[in-house]
This record gives structure tokens, sequence and C-alpha cells, in this order.
């Protein structure tokens, strides 16, 4: 059987029934052009699938952009650039090496080594990120990253980083390691609008890019990582940190020597007056909102002409800044300035303590209950309806609705003239002459003049119950320091195109005659004496003609004081933005000193005059004596008050108050005082 088995063997060999075995290099040669043909098949379809949509490459000189509107203040002077600010590109041999070096040394060091992408580097990041469970580290090259930026959209899914790597080869086998270093710098993203290194240099540094220091190279490679994290503006601590480690890398790779490194630590980067004035975007915030409505949708550069004055701006950021550092501890951690002009010229505007760490317009958008600072309109409703400086009043417990007023002092002081009234902040007579006079005639007076926020009739009303904004208070004082005149805040003189053409000019602002005389003269001579004698001789300057009104909410949440001189006018609100209590701080300290310390500073550029008294005053009239001669009568409104003593009897008015009720009209004048308006 074993012979016979062996005989098979062979015929079926000799017949041709069998193959001869392939030697182990015939196999491999075999197996590899079979995987050969497969994957040659294979990458034909894959980019064949991936490269079907990849974007039109002709559009790489292309640049779509949004319109950019540049800001310049009455002067001319550059604010802010918003939208999209482009600049010509610039050539690589114009500058600095250490200026393309830095970006190199921090985003690609193998750039000038690989084929547009890295493995190595692919590799590295792939690990971090395994090792820390989500994605600590990128691993783009500089041309993957111009790729993307140049052609595809921000979606991160595998379609797109596998059409980024084929146009980054692409971009590889068409420019040179040069041109593409090029078209990156002037191309990226850093931040404010700015594309280009050019245009971020301008932005950030008001310099041109071939005029950088080894610092502010550092700081704009730094940028790139996330230009919103560490920008220089908003988050100069972070950006700091950022440079120096940009810094150090570039010592690795050998960009810069230690001695450079540690000389451009030293030196510190100092960013364009222009940025680091953010104050001035609550400003340029508040017109961005507007310019839609004027011009609609931009669809070409801009560049819009402004009311506000960058020195007046700078010295109310000095004036807030100061106070709210100093106060602090008061629990003052919030401001708002306003000041306008006789014309409603908005000339600063404060909208918070700081706009990098909250964007929000307390000096437009927010709502706060005005106090004290309301009185004025009351007190204004009541010369129109009859009352003088001189009537006399009574200051004694008074309860109108169930509601009764306190004063601040928690006492009451008796007889006093209506000017003692209005310069001591008397709760209790503000109370009541708003209730004679009627609420809804305090409303109206309040609406003429410019406060466009709600109105409720409630008593408490009279005392500033009432919530506005800081800009809707100056637009109201305004009356008071022009001539009487309604003014509407505004901001925006003229918006043109680069080249010239005006696309829109604001025209005349005659609001009309909002206060006529005597009421005017009367209202004038009061807060002068607010000022000279009572709530708020905290803002006095000497020598200037001032006038004012101190508010201060009774819970201590809110305190303004708003006061002017002769066409110009400023409304300074602190508090804090959970509307908890600050420390007792009241209208006639922390936003007294803010207010005095930006008038003192903007008053000697302004040159203004005094306050004007106005239309004519009727003919005949014989003014009454200076509201300064009694105003020695005029106690300290913070000193301990005796107590009231007088004999009528506190006066309920239950019910809803009398709408519209007149006071006594005033008697001729070489016999008026009427009798005591005893309540």
């Amino acid at each position: 059987m074993f012979m016979a088995r062996n005989d098979r063997g062979p015929d079926r060999n000799d017949q041709g029934g069998g193959k001869p075995r392939r030697s182990l290099m015939g196999r491999l040669f075999y197996w590899g052009a079979v995987l050969a043909v497969w994957g040659l098949i294979f990458a034909v379809v894959f980019f064949a699938v991936f490269a079907r949509d990849l974007p039109d490459t002709s559009s790489l000189y292309k640049v779509e952009r949004q319109p950019s509107i540049t800001y310049l203040d009455r002067s001319g002077a550059l604010i802010a650039v918003r939208g999209t600010q482009m600049a010509p590109p610039v050539d690589l041999d114009a500058l600095p090496d250490y200026v393309p070096a830095a970006f190199v040394a921090i985003e690609d060091r193998r750039f000038y080594h690989h084929p547009g992408f890295d493995p190595i580097g692919m590799s590295r990041a792939m690990a971090s990120n395994l090792k820390a469970g989500r994605v600590v580290q990128g691993g783009s090259t500089i041309t993957q990253q111009l790729a993307k930026n140049l052609f595809l959209t921000p979606d991160q899914n595998m379609k797109r980083k596998v059409q980024e790597l084929m146009l980054a080869v692409w971009l590889e086998m068409k420019f040179s390691k040069k041109e593409i270093l090029a078209l990156y710098l002037n191309r990226v993203y850093f931040g404010a609008g700015a594309y280009g290194i050019e245009a971020a240099s301008q932005r950030y540094f008001d310099k041109s890019a071939d005029k950088l220091t080894v610092g502010e190279a550092a700081l704009l490679a730094g940028l790139l990582k996330a230009p919103s994290r560490y920008s220089p503006v908003s988050e100069s601590q972070r950006a700091a940190a950022r440079a120096n480690v940009v810094l150090n890398e570039m010592v690795e790779v050998g960009a810069i020597t230690p001695a450079q490194r540690d000389a451009a630590v030293a030196e510190p980067v100092r960013v364009s007056k222009t940025l680091a004035s953010q104050h001035a975007q609550y400003f340029i915030d508040w017109l961005d909102k507007q310019i839609r409505g004027l011009v609609g949708e931009p669809t070409e550069d801009m560049v819009v002409e402004t009311t506000l004055d960058l020195t007046l701006q700078t010295d109310a950021e000095r004036a807030v800044r100061r106070i709210l550092d100093r106060d602090k501890g008061k629990g003052v951690e919030q401001a708002a300035l306003v000041a306008l002009d006789g014309e409603g010229r908005v000339r600063a505007m404060i909208g918070g303590g700081s706009y990098g760490d909250s964007q929000f317009n307390r000096a437009v958008d927010a709502r706060r209950q005005a106090g004290s600072a309301w009185k004025p309109f009351v007190y204004l409703a009541a010369v129109e309806a009859g009352y003088t400086p001189e009537t006399p009043v009574v200051d004694q417990p008074v309860t109108i609705g169930g509601w009764s007023p306190r004063n601040y002092s928690g006492n009451f002081v008796g007889e006093m003239t209506l000017a003692q009234a209005v310069a001591q902040s008397t709760n209790t007579v503000a109370a009541y002459v708003a209730d004679q006079v009627g609420r809804d005639a305090v409303a109206r007076a309040a609406r003429r003049l410019g406060i466009t926020s709600e109105i409720g009739l409630q008593p408490s009303m009279a005392l500033g119950a009432v919530e506005v904004s800081p800009l809707e208070m100056a637009q109201a004082y305004d009356a008071f320091a022009n001539g009487g005149r309604r003014v509407e805040a505004w901001g925006i003189s003229r918006i043109r195109t680069p080249s010239g053409r005006v696309i829109y000019s604001h025209g005349p602002s005659d609001g009309g005659q909002a206060i006529n005389n005597p009421p005017l003269y009367y209202m004038n001579q009061m807060l002068r004496g607010v000022i000279t004698s009572g709530s708020g001789r905290a803002a006095a300057i000497g020598g200037r003609d001032i006038a004012g009104k101190t508010g201060t909410t009774s819970d201590y949440k809110d305190a303004w004081f708003v006061g002017y001189t002769g066409g110009f006018v400023a409304a300074v609100w602190v508090g804090k933005d959970d509307n908890k209590p600050m420390a007792r701080v009241t209208g006639g300290a922390a936003p007294a000193a803010i207010w005095r310390g930006f008038m003192e500073a903007a008053l000697p550029r302004l040159a203004v005059q005094p306050i004007p008294n106005g239309p004519p005053l009727p003919e005949g009239w014989i003014p009454p004596d200076p509201v300064g001669d009694l105003m020695g009568q005029v106690q300290d409104p913070y000193a301990e008050s005796p107590p009231y003593d007088g004999a009528p009897p506190p006066v309920v008015i239950d019910g809803q108050a009398p709408q519209g009720r007149p006071a006594p009209p005033p008697a001729p004048q070489q016999e008026r005082r009427p009798d005591a308006l005893f309540f």
C-alpha cells in the first residue's frame, strides 16, 4: 500500500494535475502587487469622494469680509474700528527676522521640513489628547491652517480634515515655504476685526508691522491660539503670559537669544491708546445699534464722525476709576457717567467700571431708581403751578394714602422756604408738594424734559421711585443748563464713505422750549443752592457757576449726582449690578466726587459760560432776592436736626392723591408773602 501511494503521486505530477510551490520572495511579490492594486483602487475612490467638492482654489487671492466702520471723535481722532479691518499685504523680507520666526516657533516648528502635514506633530498631539481624554493639543501645520482659512469651513469632521490635508499638500507643491508663510501672515485673524499682521500691528500698537519689537511679535503670535482669550486689551495678564511662552519657544529654536528674550520681558508692551480706552467702547456700542436704523445694513466701508471728545472721555475714565478704587470697601462696584453739551451732543460716556469685564452699558441700558435726583421735576411742576423759592413750607410728618415718607436725618425741622427744602432734599416737603400740584403734572414735566422710561403715579414717585437711565437724566437736566430747551442726546454727526460721500448727516436738533420763565429762573436758583449750601456741596468748584441735585435711594442701592453749568451737564450713578445695598453711600459722596473730578478736568477745556437765564423774563417782573442769601439759613442735611415741634398736626391724605390741585398763585411782588402752606 505504501508503494502504491508513491506510484500514484508522481503520476499526477507528470500529468500536470498540480502547481509548483512559489518561493517566499515570489509570494511576497505577488501579495504586494495585489495590495498595491487594491490600495490604488481605494486611493482613487477615496480621493474621488473627498475631492469631489473641494473648493475652487482660484479664490486664493480673493478676500470675503464684512464692511468696516471707523469711528472718529469730534476732532477727527480715531476711537475704534468695528467690522473687518484689512491692510495691504506685507513683504516677508520687509519684516524683522524675529517676526515670522515667532509664528513658526509657536505654531509649527518643523514648518521648513514637512510636506504640508507633520506626522510627528500629529502623533504627538494624538497621544496628548488620548492621555487627557479631550482635545488639548492640535497637530495642524501652518500650511494646514492656511488651507483651512483660505478654503474651508471651521467644521470639525473627518471629511474637512482630509480635505485640509489634500489642500495643504497642493499648497506645498504650488508655492515655496516663504510664499506660504507670507500668505499665512497676511490672511490669519488676530482678533478685534484685524486680518493680517499689518492690520493687527496697526490695530494693537498703532504702528506698521515692520516696526514691531520682539515682545510685540511674540504677543501677536500668541494671539492666534485664541484671539479673544489672549487679547492684550481685555485679557492683558493672560496675553502677557502667553507672550512669554512664545519668547521661550523662540529661544529654544534659536530665533532669538536668551538676552533678547530677557530684554523683551523687561520692556512692557503698550497697547494703542485707542484700544486701551475701553470705556469709549460703551459709546461705540450705543452708536452701533443706531447705525442700522439710519443707513441700513452696511454694504461698504463707512466712517462715522461722532460727538465724543476723547480728551473728556479720558478725564471721565480717570475720575470714575479713582473713586471706584477709593470706595470699593463701601460696596461701590459699578459706575456710569454721561456728559452732554447744551445741544445734547454726547461728549463722554462711561457704561461701567471695565468694558473688558462687562459690556453691559449701564449709562444707557440700566434702569435704576433716581432717588432725590428726581425732585427737580417735582419742583418744576410746583413753580409752574405758582410756588416760588421763597414760598414757606413745613417739614413735618405726612401720610399720603397710607405711605409716610421719612427724611434722611430721621427728624423734622418745621417751617422753611421751598428753596431750603430743595437744598436739604427734604422728603416730606417733596412728597406733599407733588401731591398738591398733582403727580400727573410732575410726570408731564419729566416727560417734557426728556424722561422716556415708564413713570408710575404712586405717592413714592415724588421721591424718585422711578427707574431711569443716566442718559435720560442727563438729557432732562440739560434743559436747566441750556436756557430751557429740550434736547435729545445724540452721538452721530455724520456718516460717510472713506472717499467722502456723505450717507447721513445730523440735522438741527430743536426740541422746542421746555421750560419758560420765571420757572426756569427759579429752578436754576434753587439748584444752585444745592451746591452752595445743600446736599451737593462736595461737587462745588471754585469760581464756577454750578447747579445740580443729589439722589440716594432709601436702601442705599443707588446713588446719583446730576450737575450742570452753562451748556454742559453730566449725570453720574454708582451702585451694584446685583442691586444690593452699598455701605450708606449717598449722592453727595461717591457720585459727587466722580462728577467733580471729571468737571474740574473738563471745564478748562470747554470754556463754558455761566448758566443762562433762558427766555426773556415777564415785563415788569422783578427777580426775588438771590437765593444764595437764603442759603445761610439751610442746615447741614447730614447733621442731627432738632425734632419738629410746630403747632400744625401731621397731615394724613387718604385714598388717591388729588390730581392737578394748584398751589396759591404768588401775590404781586411788593406784597408777595402768602400765608404759610402748613401741612
